[in-house]
């Protein structure tokens, strides 16, 4: 069974809510770890960005279309996709009920988990496509973060990551001491590209549809990188 196929079959039935979709996840795909992350990922992105949806209390077609840019779904597959971002805005349970069955895909108390990594990164490409980050995306995002055992250090850098290239730091981009020197630099560097390249992301259960997030992710930490080099060359 497909991604698509799995939330055609669980949007044929809303009586189970949000919660009933995360155990049919373990359910339907308990044999196949890879696909079930992949599946867990589309549904955690649909669920927690409808949720945030609901919390902000405004969706702007900004918004909708960043989530399009991420979810490139097939036209025959869209209906199916937004009556399931319907149900979990409209499910009465709160998103930390919800970002708590996520983490467990995790494992138990497991920090900065990849996967959830890749999910938050994904809601904060929605949040900011309005240009601005509200603060009570702000907060969601933050306590979503918690929730998901993301340390506060690496979150930060995180939200770095999504601030305009004027005001990120780049040193806590990268999440490297600032004044440290170029070889440490270049060093951290070259792991976060090998950590974040799209092919390493697809390997840990990012469906291909989604390598929206690893590419403005590498972006970023390039555009970090040369800021600091340009920076340490000019003292």
């Amino acid at each position: 069974m497909s991604i698509w196929q799995f939330v055609k079959r669980v949007t044929a039935s809303t009586a189970s809510g949000i919660g009933g979709v995360v155990e049919s996840v373990r359910a339907v795909f308990g044999g196949d770890p890879d696909l079930r992350r992949r599946v867990a990922f589309s549904v955690a992105m649909i669920a927690l960005s409808a949720k945030m949806a609901k919390a902000d209390g405004i969706v702007t077609q900004d918004e909708v279309r960043a989530f399009q840019q991420i979810f490139e779904i097939p036209s025959s597959e869209r209906r199916n996709v937004y009556r399931l971002y319907d149900l979990a805005r409209q499910d009465v349970a709160g998103f930390e009920a919800y970002a708590e069955r996520m983490a467990g895909l995790c494992g138990s108390g497991k920090k900065n988990c990849a996967m959830l990594e890749d999910i938050l990164d994904g809601l904060f490409h929605i949040a900011k496509a309005d240009g601005v980050l509200h603060e009570r995306e702000g907060f969601y995002l933050h306590r979503v973060a918690e929730i998901f055992h993301i340390e506060e250090s690496h979150y930060q850098s995180i939200l770095a990551r999504h601030a305009s290239l004027g005001e990120a730091d780049p040193w806590l981009v990268l999440g490297i001491d600032r004044g440290s020197s170029f070889a440490d630099v270049k060093k951290r560097y070259r792991s976060l590209v090998a950590a974040n390249h799209p092919d390493k992301l697809v390997a840990r259960g990012l469906p291909e549809e989604f390598i929206k997030i690893a590419t403005t992710r590498i972006a970023a930490i390039n555009a970090a990188y040369e800021m600091i080099e340009r920076g340490l060359r000019a003292i």
